[in-house]
């Protein structure tokens, strides 16, 4: 029997179909966290810490008490509840476990993190307890920076991370690598060292952190209806932080506005609120306002990268030695841990490249800074940059062109195996370099960039080349030797009388358009109209279990659970039909209009409403092997190292040496995510993930005074950009299908973050060229391009003549 309809591009897939979810959400009709209202429902605020490290000397919650409206007040001695602690498998000299109290105990370690717990009848009267509370710290020396962390005699923010370390990991040491940094000075080559520093951010989701909890007496149950890419691993840690069964935590996700990572981990407020929920017997709601997700929610990016690179004459990389430190915050993220950046930081640092031989090292330390979350792209976009100045910085001591110098040593063979024991599937790395390449200059910028020079204006040409591995399996994730191994996903679909189809999904979407993307997979699987799939997400209760959103998974990974979920149900589908058709079940097929046709004579045709007529309302009628129901259940994993997406960005910029500003005038991304299942959705992701990269490149920074106290309280501080910043952006596609995944299509979602802070650097850079001025640090605001400038001038005037 025949149960698939279409190939990978169908009648659906590869159509840029209108989005289903646009009318609900353009209309005003979504239904987000804060828009749940429930009868006796209360609200909740955190009393928070004004110091970033402390002993917490006392806490007074009498005068919050007595505030008109304020229904309870909690502390952490009055919740009594467990910690969340994210493991890994690994020796102590390697990981140092720590855990993350729900509300604080003993000692405070950021300013911002929540010390009590208020409850009121309304947001102004839980807003107004807050106020009353007292609390009393002595304050600790306080860790901001990778060198306060490291300093002799520095203040431990957790007493079991010697010297404030909580990862420490060598992957890979090859045997050639100082044979070839010698080779390279010995001979005609050259070793290049580059030390690049990406900036603190903030995801910035759209619609905050948020939670409604209440407890069912009748269900013995406690729903938890709050915004999160993970609905599962909430459960979970709160079902162990509650001290309950997991049976009796149910956690369900409305609309959702972003994520972007941020959302994809476990946080304290919301399990403090359902404890709330749950000993007061009333709906608790909590809303983050922006001030506490600029200072006190998961923060992401801070790192430096040591890059050491050695080159042969012909420019070909012969070897790589990189230190890596991430700043990871107060407190490791469940279930990823602080080594979620490292890891990912030591096992994909070659990037695109042919790289012989590889050293790494890296670090994730603690610091009095609120805690790091994964934020689109995980490392790579710091990764990423540093191997991308490394080549830009040998190619201008080799006299090559940067793109030449990227074209031999991008990895043109497949399937390829690095260095780092990750094998790469097909992908287009030097067809979209080239593709790229040729865009920039069909268009004239190198004339005209090369006329600004000699009018004394500064344009600059600067390119990207990366790959993004997504859908990380289990086994990927099991390389790390995390306790808590995230992979697979699992889909249920279900037909009813009607033949429509209801197909659940243990991804979550939060802008992706999954009631689209992944209805376009089960209608070519099946032969239906979209209009008969309706996508179910986000209710712990009706899906059996789901890693949900992140890492470019939900189409990989999702769509193919959902894909094989569908073609077992025509695989049932053929073999009702053929039974009723009183042929043999290798004799049907499905037919794409919604049935089941004998292949020898296309007239005799059986519809799903029959189909599904026999098998609910006369299931007598059915073979003898055959159940009264039309569901089927499927998982899948990405076997082996996964698959790799890969693009390059090309970006022309303008800088004005008098005001240190940053223009960009041109921007390219040539992507390959392999079947693109909606054209219109995939360029929207590229398109916003840019705009998120240029943002980290030249706008957003969360910096902390020397006591700790963040800069960004609002967005007067924390600079974001508006549309007027951010320029046209084309984007061609490339194809190269997967063959690991149902539908052959690779991840999108994070492509655009991963390659923009690279290009725009590297084209500042080239802008600066004939300047003497190199930057290797993001953001690149208009005052650090005036003072590299300004120390320019001062350098050449102090060389003696």
């Amino acid at each position: 029997m025949t149960a698939r309809f279409d190939g990978r591009h169908g009648r659906w897939v590869g159509a840029s179909v209108p989005r289903r979810e646009d009318p609900r959400l353009l209309t005003g009709r979504g239904r987000f966290v804060d828009d749940i209202q429930l009868p006796g429902m209360l609200h909740a605020a955190f009393v928070r810490s004004t110091v970033a490290h402390g002993k917490l000397a006392g806490i007074d919650l009498s005068a919050t008490l007595a505030v008109d409206g304020v229904v309870a007040a909690y502390t952490a001695e009055d919740l009594g509840l467990g910690d969340i602690v994210a493991l890994l498998d690994r020796p102590p000299e390697e990981f140092s476990p720590t855990a993350m109290p729900i509300l604080a105990r003993e000692k405070v370690r950021f300013t911002g993190e929540p010390v009590a717990l208020v409850v009121a009848r309304d947001p102004y009267s839980a807003e107004d307890g807050v106020e009353a509370a007292v609390v009393d710290y002595e304050p600790l020396g306080a860790v901001v920076s990778e060198e306060s962390a490291f300093a002799e005699g520095a203040p431990l923010v957790h007493d079991e991370a010697p010297g404030n370390v909580l990862v420490d990991v060598s992957m890979f040491d090859t045997p050639g690598v100082d044979a070839a940094f010698e080779a390279a000075r010995a001979g005609g080559g050259r070793v290049v060292e580059v030390v690049t520093k990406s900036g603190r951010q903030n995801a910035l989701p759209l619609e905050t952190r948020g939670v409604v909890a209440s407890w069912d007496d009748r269900d013995d149950q406690l729903l938890v209806r709050m915004c999160t890419q993970v609905p599962h691993q909430v459960r979970t840690a709160m079902a162990r932080s509650l001290r309950v069964p997991e049976r009796t935590v149910r956690v369900t996700v409305p609309d959702m506005g972003g994520g972007f990572g941020q959302k994809c981990v476990v946080g304290r407020e919301e399990i403090a609120v359902a404890a709330a929920a749950q000993r007061l017997n009333r709906p608790v709601k909590w809303i983050e306002d922006r001030r506490e997700a600029l200072t006190a929610g998961f923060l992401a990016r801070e790192q430096r990268y040591r890059t050491l690179a050695a080159f042969d004459e012909d420019g070909r990389i012969t070897a790589l030695d990189v230190d890596v430190v991430c700043d990871m915050g107060a407190y490791s993220c469940y279930p990823f841990t602080a080594g979620i950046e490292p890891l990912m930081a030591s096992a994909e640092m070659p990037s695109v490249y042919q790289v012989p031989e590889y050293r790494v090292r890296a670090r994730a330390i603690a610091s009095n800074k609120a805690p790091t979350a994964p934020y689109r792209g995980v490392s790579r976009p710091q990764y990423v940059m540093a191997i991308e100045r490394v080549m830009e910085r040998a190619a201008r001591e080799l006299g090559l062109d940067p793109v030449e110098i990227r074209r031999r040593n991008v990895i043109t063979q497949f399937p390829y195996t690095g260095v780092n024991a990750i094998t790469y599937d097909p992908g287009t790395y030097r067809e979209s370099l080239e593709l790229a390449e040729a865009t920039i200059r069909d268009e004239g910028w190198y004339e005209i960039r090369d006329r600004a020079t000699a009018e004394g204006r500064h344009i600059g040409i600067g390119y990207c080349c990366f790959s993004e591995r997504t859908g990380y399996g289990s086994g990927a994730f099991a390389k790390r030797k995390m306790a808590v191994v995230p992979g697979f996903d699992i889909s249920e679909i279900r037909m009813d009388t009607t033949g429509s189809v209801v197909v659940t999904s243990g991804t979550m979407n939060h802008g992706q358009s999954h009631e689209t993307t992944l209805a376009q997979i089960v209608a070519d699987r099946l032969g239906l109209h979209l209009d008969q799939v309706k996508l179910r997400q986000g209710d712990t209760e009706r899906i059996a279990y789901g890693w949900g959103t992140f890492a470019s998974r939900s189409v990989t990974i999702g769509g193919s659970a959902v894909s094989l979920a569908a073609g077992k149900l025509g695989e049932l589908l053929c073999t009702i039909a053929a039974h009723l058709l009183e042929t043999g079940s290798d004799n049907v097929r499905l037919d794409g209009e919604g049935g089941v046709v004998q292949v020898d004579d296309p007239t005799r045709r059986a519809s799903f409403e029959e189909i599904a007529d026999v098998a609910y309302l006369r299931s007598h009628l059915l073979p003898k092997d055959v159940e009264p129901t039309l569901t089927a259940t499927a998982s899948f994993d990405v076997p082996g190292d996964g698959t790799f997406s890969n693009a390059t960005h090309a970006v022309v910029v303008e800088a004005d040496p008098g005001t240190g500003q940053i223009r960009i005038l041109r921007y390219a991304c040539v992507e390959d995510c392999g079947v693109v299942i909606h054209p219109q959705v995939v360029d929207g992701q590229c398109r916003g993930g840019i705009a998120q990269g240029i943002a980290g490149a030249l706008f957003e920074e969360v910096t902390y005074a020397g006591n700790g106290e963040p800069s960004a309280a609002s967005f007067i501080d924390y600079l974001v950009p508006t549309a007027t910043e951010i320029p046209d952006i084309t984007v061609s596609h490339l194809e190269t299908p997967c063959a690991f995944t149902e539908n052959g299509a690779k991840g999108a979602g994070e492509g655009g973050t991963i390659g923009a802070p690279a290009a725009v650097l590297n084209a500042i850079n080239d802008a600066l060229r004939h300047t003497g001025v190199e930057l290797d640090a993001t953001p690149v605001h208009p005052q650090t391009v005036l003072a590299a400038l300004d120390a320019g001038v001062h350098k050449e005037m102090s060389i003696p003549s």
